[in-house]
């Protein structure tokens, strides 16, 4: 079962992404091709797909999804130890 994306996670990442776009999403890349590079291959496959979709929106589409998953995630397993 997925982990519940909350307002207060979904407005901490949004601003982590939002200050400077192109380069979390190029800081995002690097941090999933050592933390989990299947699932960055997979991105990058799905991005250019299709010619006629942008690969940079979907990339960070992804990128943004999992970081929400991941953040997500991380309180719960928190909420579970204490």
């Amino acid at each position: 079962m997925l982990p519940i994306i909350t307002e207060e996670i979904s407005s901490e990442i949004f601003g982590e992404v939002f200050q400077d776009v192109q380069s979390w999403r190029k800081s995002m890349v690097q941090y999933l091709k050592e933390e989990n590079p299947e699932i960055n291959a997979a991105i990058l496959e799905v991005a250019k797909y299709d010619e006629n979709i942008d690969l940079k929106a979907v990339a960070l589409g992804a990128y943004l999804s999992y970081r929400l998953i991941e953040i997500a995630t991380e309180n719960d397993n928190l909420s579970v130890e204490e």
